[in-house]
């Protein structure tokens, strides 16, 4: 049963799919379209497993590798450093060079400094190991985003495609804490080697399965100013957020490298306003839909990341939690997100992406609001679990709908760029306001060390940081709130102009303006 196309689509992204396949426009997708999307979804799996168990396992690294606390941080900024500097890159280079070529080289790269990160015997050569995996993880994230969103039609089938696909990313990070714990028990050297196995039987159903995608012609040439200026500013950005906590965010040092990223940024938007052949079509960004996901992914992931840092904190360092029992705390949210993998497209479908998004946030801002009731005895029914609970809803619906608002209404040729500009405001975002938050955190403490801290003192410098992260939430919500209003707006245009006759009914008028809003 062939389904239909949302009013107001072209339909272009669903003209081709894997060779020897039905067409992805049909609800009842093959075998091998089966195969190609779960491919997609491993990757993405790997790459938040990757990150989340890392986490719990830095104790042990800096242990047995004799690193002191700044060089452990590396660890995990060195994969940030790479992923986010790069991911600009990695999604236009997918566009210009094949998706398919660019996401199984990405892939095979992931999975060899997976089995060299775990073998590793030198604090160096690890973070040089994690900064590789970042930046192939840079190349794999929006490959594997426009490989969807160029297979799958635009509307009910592709909004089923990423939800299945983002929800495999919140899976794999929350299931990244729990094994994150077992696996450190018997040696955090399992937590490095664990992707590998899992990349390369990827890889090798990807050859396989992974459809073929059409070059683009660039008869202007590649721009390689724009990718040098526009890479450089994202890696400095990162770098210099990660380091400002450490060296002073009012230091010289941090104010020359946040002048040198805007002088960067500055010198890559002229480039692209003037070259034939950008590295980002800087007009996508004249779409009040794009916006407000690029800002809504700044939000959401920067609060998320910050409010598990101060959870995990609160959980293990003043309430003496394990670790294992730490991953538990957080996974109703994530078993929740699982469970919705096949359900959320539906509410997204009848909804549209402005409205689920929205009341996604307004989630957000109950469940922070929420855990600010935290005190120094475990209350965890009371406020911890159904803080999980709103959490859990709230990534299920707004993460899928971030990424179906960014990607809908782009042409093929673009699914690349946008997808490594929304991967690139979800890292940078995340990036930037885990650091506000600690910083935040850090002043509130006075700089004493925690563990010389009495413990009321020590929750009571984590609450300026809650209070941060839901300010975050509750700004990704009146951004997104802004859309509802387009909204109604656009659907009073259209009852205007149209004749009653010609009029369409609400529903197909509700959908239009969910596939673009």
């Amino acid at each position: 049963m062939t389904s239909p196309l949302p009013s107001g689509s072209t339909g272009r992204t669903g003209q081709a799919g894997p060779a020897g396949s039905a067409s992805p426009s049909q609800e009842r997708w093959t075998p091998r379209l089966w195969g190609t999307l779960l491919v997609l979804c491993a990757a993405m799996f790997l790459d938040a497993l990757d990150v989340s168990m890392v986490g719990v396992a830095l104790p042990s690294i800096g242990s047995e590798l004799d690193l002191s606390t700044s060089s452990l941080q590396w660890v995990v900024s060195g994969y940030i450093l790479g992923y986010g500097g790069l991911l600009l890159l990695g999604g236009r280079a997918a566009d210009l060079l094949g998706r398919r070529e660019v996401f199984l080289i990405a892939l095979g790269v992931f999975a060899l400094t997976s089995v060299l990160g775990g073998l590793v015997d030198s604090g160096p050569l690890l973070i040089a190991s994690r900064f590789v995996k970042g930046l192939s993880a840079a190349f794999t994230a929006p490959a594997g985003l426009s490989i969807i969103t160029t297979t799958f039609a635009e509307g009910p089938v592709r909004n089923r495609a990423l939800s299945i696909y983002t929800t495999c990313a919140a899976t794999g990070f929350s299931l990244g804490l729990v094994l994150s714990g077992v696996l450190t028990e018997v040696s955090w050297r399992l937590t490095m080697l664990l992707p590998a196995p899992i990349a390369v039987i990827a890889l090798i159903a990807g050859l396989k399965l992974i459809p073929r995608s059409a070059r683009e012609e660039k008869r202007g040439g590649y721009d390689v100013p724009g990718a040098v200026t526009g890479t450089a500013s994202m890696l400095l950005l990162v770098f210099t957020v990660v380091q400002a906590p450490e060296v002073g965010w009012a230091s010289a040092r941090t104010l020359l490298s946040f002048l040198a990223v805007a002088v960067l940024l500055a010198v890559f938007v002229r480039i692209e306003l003037r070259t034939p052949s950008p590295l980002i079509r800087l007009g996508v960004l004249r779409s009040g839909p794009q916006i407000r996901a690029q800002l809504g992914a700044v939000t959401f992931f920067g609060g998320y990341v910050s409010f598990q840092f101060i959870a995990t904190q609160y959980l293990q360092s003043l309430l003496g939690w394990s670790a294992l029992e730490t991953a538990l705390a957080f996974l109703p949210a994530g078993v929740i997100v699982a469970l919705s993998a096949t359900k959320i497209a539906g509410v997204i479908d009848r909804f549209g992406t402005t409205r689920v998004i929205v009341t996604g946030f307004a989630l957000l801002v109950a469940s922070y609001g929420l855990f600010l009731r935290i005190d120094l005895t475990p209350t965890y029914v009371a406020v911890i679990l159904p803080s999980m609970v709103l959490l859990g809803i709230a990534c299920a619906l707004v993460f899928p709908s971030l990424n179906i608002q960014a990607t809908n209404g782009v042409d093929d040729h673009e699914q690349g760029m946008v997808s490594g500009l929304l991967n690139t405001s979800i890292q940078v975002g995340g990036a930037v306001i885990l650091a506000i938050t600690t910083a935040v955190i850090t002043a509130s403490d006075g700089g004493s060390a925690e563990g010389s801290a009495a413990p009321q003192a020590v929750l009571d410098s984590y609450r300026p940081g809650l209070v941060l992260v839901t300010l975050f939430a509750l700004a990704g919500l009146l951004i997104n709130l802004t859309g509802l209003r387009a909204r109604r707006k656009q659907q009073q245009t259209v009852v205007v102009t149209k004749s009653p006759a010609a009029a369409p009914s609400r529903e197909s008028a509700d959908e239009r303006v969910a596939v673009g809003d």
